[in-house]
């Protein structure tokens, strides 16, 4: 069997568990991430090589210096697969693999998944509902948007992830001063009616054109307002055969469909309004969810999207069969704060369900596994008070990503 060789592209620390994975399947691993995170705990015993990017940004000068570097790398490192392991790193496994002639997404797929207009004139032209919205090229069309829909509004970028740079609007002359604001960039930039709703998310793995794992779960505080109003992020999987999940999975394969998803994974998020009652799509990401939701994921379901998504991207390259293995079946739910001190004591959970805890300064988390959604929700609640009297800081949105 030839050994083949990935290139992981990790502008921000994760994916190690797709790393290891892909090492361990007998391939040759190579990291291009950036200098911000040299000293990071990346596994090394899984990588065999490391290469820096000065700048995570997309721009035209820094794109150009990433494909003057890897062409030299690659005179010495045969390169036979590109994986992008983030959100940010999207574009630039695309633009590698189309300059390089490597299998797998190119720019145009690519930008369903990273461009939050693309997405919204794809799913609209093939008939799937979205919030109504409106690029910000034409004054008058604009104009004429605002008139004839119901705020409030969402002014938000079309790349950035999660509610980094949204801003929320409720009149004319207020959006116009936001996109005023925005100056040369606001054609990076889209206007949509905010309506509330309900708010799920559906993490799934792809294989050859076909959906061939995925769970539906509903945030019970979204990043959105996680981010804008300082709560607990909190989300809880459902159950894998009830009315609301087969049509969660029902729309998100027509989106994987329209948006030419073939093998990754992906992270797409849907709302159903509560105005109409009727699911609307949000955006997706040809990635494995943040946040943490992979390890909920694999709480509920025994499957680790990153370990998984390693093993279908080396079937893929090697022409063999892919399984997913089997599921198990629990109910799972995530929580996670921002918390006062530095390395809080959770010592006070102790409940038995919990699966998982977080490690991290200034954080608080958890995961809580269980046969029965409502032994999930009533300690989320409970956890939710804890963390809120005991532990819970928040800190404004920032207007563009940090690593």
């Amino acid at each position: 069997m030839a050994q083949l060789s990935f290139l992981c592209i990790a502008t921000y620390f994760k994916g190690q568990d797709f790393m290891r994975s892909c090492k361990a399947l007998g391939n040759t691993v190579y990291l291009l991430t950036v200098e911000k995170l040299r000293d990071a705990e990346w596994p090394h015993d899984a990588i065999d090589d490391v290469f820096y990017l000065p700048n995570p940004e997309n721009t035209s000068e820094n794109l150009d210096r990433m494909l003057t570097g890897l062409a030299h790398t690659m005179r010495q490192h045969k390169i036979d697969r590109v994986v992008a392991l983030d959100d940010f790193d999207v574009e630039k496994g695309a633009l590698i693999r189309e300059t390089f002639r490597i299998p797998g997404m190119g720019q145009t797929t690519a930008r369903f998944f990273r461009d939050k207009l693309a997405m919204r004139m794809r799913a609209a032209a093939e008939g799937i509902r979205v919030p109504r919205f409106s690029s910000l090229f034409h004054d008058q069309s604009i104009t004429d948007f605002i008139q004839t829909s119901e705020g409030p509004w969402l002014v938000k970028p079309r790349s950035e992830a999660s509610a980094t740079g949204i801003k929320k609007v409720h009149n004319i002359d207020e959006a116009w001063q936001v996109i005023h604001a925005l100056g040369e960039r606001r054609h990076e930039y889209l206007i949509e009616e905010f309506k509330p709703g309900r708010v799920y998310h559906v993490d799934s793995l792809s294989f050859e054109g076909k959906i061939i794992f995925s769970r539906a779960s509903r945030y019970l505080a979204t990043p959105m307002e996680v981010s804008h109003g300082g709560g607990v992020f909190r989300t809880v999987t459902l159950a894998k055969n009830d009315a609301e999940t087969v049509a969660l999975r029902e729309i998100n394969e027509r989106v994987m469909n329209a948006f030419g998803m073939k093998s990754s994974a992906s992270h797409s998020e849907y709302i159903r309004g509560d105005h109409d009652g009727e699911l609307y799509f949000l955006e997706t990401a040809s990635r494995v969810g943040g946040a943490h939701i992979a390890e909920m994921v694999e709480a509920a379901s025994g499957i680790n999207l990153w370990t998984e998504w390693a093993k279908l991207e080396t079937a893929l390259a090697r022409n063999e069969r892919y399984k997913i293995p089997k599921e198990s079946d629990h109910y799972a739910g995530l929580i996670v704060s921002l918390a006062r001190q530095q390395w809080p004591d959770m010592a006070a959970f102790s409940d038995d369900e919990i699966w998982w805890r977080m490690n991290k300064e200034y954080h608080v988390g958890l995961i809580v596994r269980s046969k029965k959604q409502p032994r999930i929700l009533a300690l989320l609640d409970k956890y939710m008070q804890h963390i809120y009297n005991d532990f819970h800081a928040s800190a404004p949105v920032p207007d563009k990503p940090t690593s």
